[in-house]
Protein backbone atom coordinates (compact mmCIF):
# COMPACT_ATOMS: atom_id res chain seq x y z
CA UNK A 1 0.00 0.00 0.00
CA UNK A 2 0.86 3.33 -0.65
CA UNK A 3 1.26 5.93 1.95
CA UNK A 4 -1.64 8.43 1.21
CA UNK A 5 -0.43 11.95 1.62
CA UNK A 6 -3.23 14.42 1.82
CA UNK A 7 -2.94 17.96 0.01
CA UNK A 8 -3.18 20.58 2.21
CA UNK A 9 -5.23 22.56 -1.42
CA UNK A 10 -8.11 19.54 -0.62
CA UNK A 11 -7.91 20.27 2.98
CA UNK A 12 -8.67 23.90 2.73
CA UNK A 13 -11.94 23.14 0.25
CA UNK A 14 -13.25 20.92 2.67
CA UNK A 15 -12.98 23.21 5.62
CA UNK A 16 -14.38 26.18 3.19
CA UNK A 17 -17.21 23.47 2.29
CA UNK A 18 -17.71 22.93 5.86
CA UNK A 19 -18.34 26.75 6.79
CA UNK A 20 -20.30 26.89 3.60
CA UNK A 21 -22.24 24.10 4.72
CA UNK A 22 -22.65 25.48 8.33
CA UNK A 23 -24.19 28.73 7.14
CA UNK A 24 -26.18 27.28 4.98
CA UNK A 25 -27.71 25.05 7.51
CA UNK A 26 -27.63 28.02 10.69
CA UNK A 27 -29.34 30.42 7.84
CA UNK A 28 -31.98 27.81 7.26
CA UNK A 29 -32.12 27.16 10.86
CA UNK A 30 -33.31 30.56 11.36
CA UNK A 31 -35.13 31.60 9.03
CA UNK A 32 -37.83 28.42 10.00
CA UNK A 33 -37.93 29.67 13.37
CA UNK A 34 -38.41 33.25 12.17
CA UNK A 35 -41.21 31.78 9.84
CA UNK A 36 -42.40 29.63 12.55
CA UNK A 37 -42.24 33.35 15.13
CA UNK A 38 -44.55 34.95 12.31
CA UNK A 39 -46.76 32.15 12.04
CA UNK A 40 -47.40 31.76 15.84
CA UNK A 41 -47.70 35.59 15.88
CA UNK A 42 -50.20 35.52 13.35
CA UNK A 43 -52.38 32.50 14.97
CA UNK A 44 -52.82 34.08 18.06
CA UNK A 45 -55.18 36.26 17.52
CA UNK A 46 -57.15 33.59 14.95
CA UNK A 47 -57.13 31.33 18.18
CA UNK A 48 -58.67 33.93 20.42
CA UNK A 49 -61.59 35.26 17.73
CA UNK A 50 -62.64 32.06 17.53
CA UNK A 51 -62.43 31.23 21.53
CA UNK A 52 -64.62 34.36 21.70
CA UNK A 53 -66.73 33.31 19.10
CA UNK A 54 -67.48 30.43 20.64
CA UNK A 55 -67.72 31.46 24.39
CA UNK A 56 -70.34 34.02 22.34
CA UNK A 57 -71.97 30.73 20.91
CA UNK A 58 -72.23 29.17 23.96
CA UNK A 59 -73.66 32.01 26.03
CA UNK A 60 -76.55 32.37 23.50
CA UNK A 61 -77.52 29.15 23.30
CA UNK A 62 -77.87 28.94 27.23
CA UNK A 63 -79.69 32.24 27.35
CA UNK A 64 -82.22 30.79 24.70
CA UNK A 65 -82.66 27.54 26.17
CA UNK A 66 -82.99 29.07 29.82
CA UNK A 67 -85.79 31.47 28.62
CA UNK A 68 -87.71 28.41 26.97
CA UNK A 69 -87.13 26.32 29.84
CA UNK A 70 -88.48 29.58 32.07
CA UNK A 71 -91.75 30.36 30.10
CA UNK A 72 -92.97 27.04 28.77
CA UNK A 73 -95.17 24.80 31.06
CA UNK A 74 -98.51 23.19 30.54
CA UNK A 75 -101.23 22.48 33.45
CA UNK A 76 -99.52 19.06 33.77
CA UNK A 77 -95.93 20.40 34.04
CA UNK A 78 -95.97 24.03 35.79
CA UNK A 79 -95.55 22.35 38.84
CA UNK A 80 -92.36 21.22 38.05
CA UNK A 81 -91.66 24.33 36.42
CA UNK A 82 -88.81 25.58 39.23
CA UNK A 83 -87.30 22.47 39.38
CA UNK A 84 -86.61 22.20 35.18
CA UNK A 85 -84.94 26.13 35.25
CA UNK A 86 -83.11 25.65 37.97
CA UNK A 87 -80.58 24.54 35.96
CA UNK A 88 -79.81 27.44 34.68
CA UNK A 89 -80.66 30.01 37.27
CA UNK A 90 -77.66 31.51 39.75
CA UNK A 91 -77.28 34.01 42.56
CA UNK A 92 -80.25 35.37 43.85
CA UNK A 93 -82.34 34.84 40.95
CA UNK A 94 -83.31 31.30 41.04
CA UNK A 95 -84.77 32.32 44.62
CA UNK A 96 -86.74 35.17 43.10
CA UNK A 97 -87.96 33.12 40.29
CA UNK A 98 -89.02 30.11 42.38
CA UNK A 99 -90.96 32.32 44.69
CA UNK A 100 -92.67 33.95 41.30
CA UNK A 101 -93.52 30.35 39.75
CA UNK A 102 -94.60 29.71 43.28
CA UNK A 103 -97.39 32.40 43.62
CA UNK A 104 -98.44 31.41 40.07
CA UNK A 105 -98.88 27.72 39.77
CA UNK A 106 -102.24 27.58 41.27
CA UNK A 107 -103.83 30.24 39.37
CA UNK A 108 -102.25 29.30 35.98
CA UNK A 109 -103.41 25.10 37.19
CA UNK A 110 -106.85 26.40 37.67
CA UNK A 111 -107.13 28.81 34.53
CA UNK A 112 -105.73 25.53 32.99
CA UNK A 113 -103.03 27.54 31.10
CA UNK A 114 -100.41 26.10 28.38
CA UNK A 115 -97.93 28.45 28.04
CA UNK A 116 -95.42 27.92 25.12
CA UNK A 117 -92.38 30.47 24.47
CA UNK A 118 -90.24 30.07 21.20
CA UNK A 119 -86.89 32.11 21.05
CA UNK A 120 -87.04 34.01 17.78
CA UNK A 121 -83.34 35.58 18.13
CA UNK A 122 -80.83 36.40 20.50
CA UNK A 123 -77.92 38.53 20.82
CA UNK A 124 -74.88 38.76 23.28
CA UNK A 125 -74.56 42.62 24.03
CA UNK A 126 -71.59 42.03 26.10
CA UNK A 127 -69.09 39.05 27.11
CA UNK A 128 -66.37 40.17 29.72
CA UNK A 129 -64.58 37.22 31.10
CA UNK A 130 -67.34 35.38 33.30
CA UNK A 131 -69.68 38.12 33.11
CA UNK A 132 -72.42 38.49 30.33
CA UNK A 133 -75.38 40.39 29.02
CA UNK A 134 -77.84 38.80 26.33
CA UNK A 135 -80.79 40.10 25.28
CA UNK A 136 -83.53 37.21 23.97
CA UNK A 137 -86.63 37.69 21.27
CA UNK A 138 -89.80 35.49 22.11
CA UNK A 139 -92.99 34.75 20.52
CA UNK A 140 -95.29 33.87 23.38
CA UNK A 141 -98.75 31.67 22.74
CA UNK A 142 -100.85 31.24 25.77
CA UNK A 143 -104.28 29.02 25.66
CA UNK A 144 -106.77 28.48 28.30
CA UNK A 145 -110.11 26.89 27.85
CA UNK A 146 -111.20 30.32 30.29
CA UNK A 147 -110.28 31.89 26.76
CA UNK A 148 -111.85 28.98 24.45
CA UNK A 149 -108.38 28.24 23.70
CA UNK A 150 -108.08 31.49 21.57
CA UNK A 151 -104.05 32.20 21.70
CA UNK A 152 -102.84 35.13 23.64
CA UNK A 153 -99.96 36.23 21.58
CA UNK A 154 -96.94 38.52 22.74
CA UNK A 155 -93.86 39.38 21.89
CA UNK A 156 -91.32 40.01 24.54
CA UNK A 157 -88.15 40.71 25.03
CA UNK A 158 -85.89 40.15 27.84
CA UNK A 159 -82.34 41.39 29.04
CA UNK A 160 -80.40 38.06 31.02
CA UNK A 161 -77.24 38.82 32.90
CA UNK A 162 -74.87 35.96 32.70
CA UNK A 163 -72.06 34.53 34.72
CA UNK A 164 -69.88 31.66 34.28
CA UNK A 165 -69.66 29.06 37.13
CA UNK A 166 -67.21 26.24 36.34
CA UNK A 167 -68.29 25.41 33.07
CA UNK A 168 -71.73 26.42 33.17
CA UNK A 169 -73.31 29.84 31.87
CA UNK A 170 -76.01 30.95 34.48
CA UNK A 171 -78.87 33.55 34.67
CA UNK A 172 -78.36 35.92 37.86
CA UNK A 173 -80.82 38.16 36.53
CA UNK A 174 -83.49 39.31 34.21
CA UNK A 175 -85.26 42.26 33.10
CA UNK A 176 -88.50 42.77 30.25
CA UNK A 177 -86.96 45.73 28.54
CA UNK A 178 -89.95 45.51 25.89
CA UNK A 179 -93.88 43.79 25.80
CA UNK A 180 -96.18 43.86 23.35
CA UNK A 181 -99.47 41.83 22.90
CA UNK A 182 -101.02 40.85 19.73
CA UNK A 183 -103.82 38.97 21.17
CA UNK A 184 -106.73 39.12 18.88
CA UNK A 185 -109.83 40.99 20.60
CA UNK A 186 -113.19 39.54 20.20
Amino acid sequence: MEDQQLDPDDLSGTRRFRRRLTVVVGVAAALFVIAAATFAAALQPYLADRAAAANRIEVARTAAAAVTALWTYSPDTVDTLADRATEYLGGDFGAEYRKFVAAAISPNKQAQITDSTEVVGVGVQSLHGHDAVVVVFTNTTATSPLTHNIPSLKFVAYRLAMQREESRWLVTKMSTISFMDLTPTL
